[in-house]
């Protein structure tokens, strides 16, 4: 398959086992450019494990992951970064002492060849600094730039995270959990980010928000014990029965 016509993200049979346990039991998916895709379910039903396979932070038992058409199954994280993958994490991420900027600078400077000129200032790469600034004023924090991490509200630092996962400018991001913590205020600020994001790119998100997964994503596949019991539009998946067994509950019929 050529690159033009690949899919965002393909999983073929993916499984990850630990022991006599299987966290992720045979799971194949297809999510195409530009697609809005939640991954939901109950507590240890296999999403965040989905997550650390696809973004190379472990390793698969079997299975195979492409990204726009070229395996990873086996790169390392930095190596899936630069064709193209960014994530966020369910727990924040982020250098507390440093600065907002700082944060940002580190994220932007990652992916670029100024890593390693290790004898030259940072502040003499000015390109940096406005890339950086336009990310933060992107997610509504450049007023802060000058501001410690560790002074910003748990919904700033959430915000700050999207931004740094944008610096790559990704082709495919996958979102664990970001509205987690966040009162309702933030998490319709957050939802409202994340709406706005560039429609090229290809969105994963776990939520357990059921709402705000609905509202973002075009369509909803559902793990249960590791496997896929569920997948189409949202409308598909709130009807279904097993899924309202097992997850959505009284949700599913409202």
């Amino acid at each position: 398959m050529s690159p033009a016509s690949a899919s965002a993200l393909s999983l073929s049979g993916l499984t990850k086992a630990f022991g006599g346990l299987r966290a992720l039991d045979d799971v194949s998916l297809e999510i195409q450019p530009g697609e809005r895709r939640a991954i939901i379910g109950p507590n240890g039903a296999g999403k965040t494990t989905l997550f650390s396979l696809v973004s190379g932070e472990q390793a698969p038992t079997g299975g195979r992951i492409a990204l726009f058409g070229r395996d990873i199954t086996r790169l390392a994280p930095h190596r899936r970064a630069a064709l193209g993958l960014a994530r966020t994490y369910q727990i924040t991420n982020l250098f507390p002492r440093l600065t907002v900027l700082d944060n940002c600078l580190l994220a932007v400077q990652a992916l670029s060849p100024v890593k390693l000129h290790l004898h030259r200032p940072l502040g003499r790469y000015r390109a940096l600094f406005d890339r950086a600034e336009a990310l933060l004023e992107s997610v509504g924090l450049l007023a802060k730039r000058a501001a410690p991490v560790r002074d910003l509200s748990h919904g700033e630092q959430r915000q700050l995270e999207i931004a740094l996962a944008l610096a790559g400018t990704p082709r495919l991001l996958l979102l664990d959990e970001p509205t987690a913590g966040l009162a309702l205020a933030e998490s319709q600020m957050m939802v409202a980010l994340l709406k706005g994001l560039d429609p090229a790119i290809t969105i994963l998100i776990i939520e357990h928000d059921m709402a705000v997964a609905f509202e973002l994503t075009d369509r909803v596949t559902v793990l249960h014990y590791g496997r896929v019991v569920a997948d189409g539009s949202a409308r598909d998946v709130r009807a279904d029965p097993l899924v309202q067994e097992i997850y959505l509950g009284a949700m599913g019929t409202a």
